[in-house]
């Protein structure tokens, strides 16, 4: 499996991830990293990392993590729990499978700040669109 092909061609091809700044920075099996700048862009009116924002760097962060493993996925459906305010200059979004059969997955992704400070984390539930990589 070639994980920089996949990290590339998903920071390519994702246009709106590329708009809001985000990046995957790692890929492997079920395994991916993503960070996304803080700016006034991104900011909701208490001045705070607004939650779309947060739920789209989490989101970027499986869409490598699953692709890593080997198949094309997406997501099906996401529950994003809120722990503290998206402050300071990066996010970073750390996405692990948990489980991942035929059809369906489930990852979870953890959002920290600078502080390595847990600020969200996201439960999703993945459908396997095809059992062959994103990019081959």
């Amino acid at each position: 499996m070639d994980f920089e092909k996949i990290r590339k061609f998903l920071n390519e091809e994702d246009t709106f991830c590329k708009f809001c700044g985000i990046e995957l920075t790692e890929v492997g099996d079920g395994y991916a990293e993503a960070v996304m700048p803080v700016d006034d862009n991104k900011l909701n009116g208490r001045r705070v990392v607004q939650g779309g924002a947060i739920m789209t760097l989490a989101d970027f962060a499986y869409a490598g993590a699953v692709n890593g493993s080997g198949v094309t996925g997406v997501s099906l459906n996401c529950s994003t729990n809120f722990i503290r305010p998206g402050t300071g200059k990066q996010l970073r979004a750390v996405c692990r499978r948990v489980s991942q059969g035929k059809q369906t997955a489930l990852y979870v992704t953890e959002v920290f700040n600078d502080e390595e400070k847990l600020v969200a984390s996201m439960n999703i539930t993945g459908f396997i669109v095809d059992d062959k990589p994103i990019v081959s």
